[in-house]
């Protein structure tokens, strides 16, 4: 990555009635201006638990240009617009702060990137087995711009589809000798077929090795929905295809962590795995119906993650919420959303049906994945506007089991993390050998970095950075990651409390420490001084006789901080103050 300039401001201000709309950060890239916003109610901003890792996923479908890309990459012009296509979209997930992208990478048995076993799919320049030419690789492309924004990205790989019987992709697969069976919907390949579990573990190592894809999707890996049932012979039991499946899934999963054991393996299995003792599935589920295995998948570590396309409401929709989380065997799901069913062409929805599948889903540990990206950019019902809110702090994707521990980045010699410059800037330098770094920074110190409201940037594949517009009461701290998620203990910054350079050391005389305007729209039970070490020193309880402000008159000389709690047991930073009366 390109040296990165942060332009950081952390100063709420009320923009519509109990609205803020606080500037996070602003990253330069070379070219591009991208301003990461989060617009929320102020209680909701201070007190609500924001998770510091979540999956918050987009599908992004390449299927029939219905996402991306829109323009045809037939000349080094189209391409250009085509590029720019992708990182508009891309901008607009970065400012929701969106970190996981579902790129679909094998369209039907042809894709997006030139491959040595597939042909080109037609979305890329409007002709089958047609490249791009001009050395453009859409895949290299995006992979690019998502690590350019801290976003994963894993490739979406429509598995048994095979498209149009008559498609070019279809065609070269019968010519290899698989077995096709075509319907209304289209072509599907026959799961029982034994050349295919190594053919599609094929393609997704082939994209594993070519590219520096976080992740694999499994899209379809599954019995179509117009096969017949079961016959009960020569192999053709429900059994028996659950076994064709699970085969398939074991071959792709060998393959892809046999080259990268740290790419996350997930599929995107039907919303309902089986019937519930109190509720029913309505005779379509993962389990019985389509032959996806996919808890099983979780508790053998077949699958990393899973993203099961959970697109129903009410009934069908919390109680399999639960279901899933109670059988995840400590890996990761991730809700899909039906987002499109919000354009009234496509359903019935409201936007309150989302937003409460969402706020649920985060109680329940889950994150989310709209399904898909047009529907979500579109702001329909104004569901990207609630995705700003939603995510009012960024968030890492989720570790996966593996990797050993990480150490922590050092300094050069003799240099400072941080230099602050007369301008207002901040130079930061460090070194380590980790492929990501994540970036802290809180009016706190030392900077608590479980706290997903003090991160600024995650998945940092730099070295060094340099901030402008700094307030200079900010303190910093990095933590190196490894590929799998894990992360190391934080480098600090070397602090010395300036009484005339910090605005947030909060005014005293000695006597009487003056409050912040923020603790008035707050509900403030009780304030809580603490020790330069974070231990509790005394609580103060709230009343209308404190004002805005409370005695500290028996409190000894030294450096303290002040922190608010609700009514809720929420608590938030103040600031600090310095007690010197000498």
């Amino acid at each position: 990555m390109t040296a990165l300039e942060l332009t950081i401001s952390l100063h709420p201000s009320i923009v519509k009635r109990k609205y803020i709309k606080e500037t996070i950060l602003t990253i330069l890239f070379c070219t591009p201006t991208l301003t990461v916003q989060a617009q929320t109610s102020l209680t909701d901003y201070l007190t609500r638990h924001q998770p510091k890792y979540e999956t918050r996923a987009v599908w992004l479908t390449t299927l029939s240009n219905l996402d991306w890309p829109k323009t045809y990459a037939k000349s080094e012009a189209g391409i250009s617009r085509q590029k720019q296509e992708l990182i508009d979209i891309l901008d607009c997930y970065q400012r929701a702060n969106i970190n996981t992208v579902l790129l679909q990478t094998r369209v039907r048995a042809a894709t997006i990137y030139p491959s040595a076993i597939e042909p080109w799919d037609r979305c890329i320049t409007g002709t089958e087995g047609g490249a791009p030419g001009f050395g453009y690789d859409p895949l290299a492309f995006a992979v690019e711009e998502c690590h350019r924004r801290g976003m994963e990205l894993h490739a979406w790989i429509a598995t048994i589809p095979a498209g149009a019987k008559n498609s070019l992709g279809c065609r070269l697969l019968r010519q290899k000798g698989f077995r096709i069976r075509n319907y209304n919907t289209g072509s599907y390949l026959d799961p029982a077929d034994p050349n295919v579990p190594a053919y599609l573990a094929a393609i997704c190592a082939e994209i594993v090795k070519k590219y520096e894809v976080d992740g694999i999707n499994l899209d379809y890996i599954r019995y179509p929905d117009g096969w017949p049932r079961p016959t009960y012979r020569n192999g053709d039991s429900p059994d028996d295809r659950r076994s064709n499946i699970t085969a398939i899934v074991r071959a792709i999963h060998d393959e892809v962590k046999a080259v990268k054991p740290w790419v996350k393996v997930s599929c995107s299995p039907v919303g309902k795995y089986s019937d519930l003792s109190r509720y029913s599935s309505k005779n379509f589920n993962a389990h019985d119906r389509v032959a996806q295995e996919a808890q099983e998948w979780l508790r053998t570590g077949l699958m990393d993650q899973l993203y099961p396309m959970q697109y129903f409401r009410g009934e069908n929709y919390y109680p399999f919420i639960a279901d899933w989380m109670e059988n995840a065997h400590g890996r990761e799901v991730v809700t899909g959303l039906g987002t499109y069913f919000l354009d009234p062409r496509e359903g019935n929805w409201t936007l309150d049906d989302m937003t409460r599948q969402m706020y649920v889903s985060r109680d329940a540990g889950m994150g989310h994945a709209h399904f898909r990206s047009y529907f979500l950019t579109s702001n329909k019902q104004g569901i990207y506007d609630f995705e700003q809110q939603f995510n009012a702090t960024p968030a890492l994707p989720p570790t996966i089991q593996g990797g050993k521990s990480v150490a922590p980045p050092t300094l050069p010699a003799h240099t400072p993390l941080i230099q602050r410059l007369e301008n207002g800037s901040v130079s930061m330098n460090w070194e380590g050998t980790s492929p990501y770094y994540n970036i802290y920074a809180s009016r706190s110190f030392p900077v608590d970095i479980r706290n997903a409201r003090n991160l600024v940037s995650g998945r940092y594949t730099g070295r060094s950075l340099h901030l402008r517009q700094v307030d200079p009461a900010l303190h910093f701290a990095i933590t190196a990651m490894n590929r799998y998620g894990k992360e190391s203990d934080p480098l600090q910054e070397t602090v010395t409390l300036r009484e005339q350079a910090s605005p947030s050391l909060l005014p005293n005389d000695g006597t009487t420490l003056v409050l912040p305007i923020r603790t008035r729209q707050a509900d403030i039970i009780r304030y809580e001084i603490r020790t330069m070490q974070g231990q509790p020193f005394r609580s103060i309880k709230a009343t209308s006789r404190n004002g805005m402000q409370i005695s500290i008159t028996t409190i000894p000389d030294g450096i303290y901080f002040l922190r608010g709690c609700t009514q809720k047991n929420r608590s938030y930073t103040l600031g600090a103050f310095i007690i010197r009366r000498k």
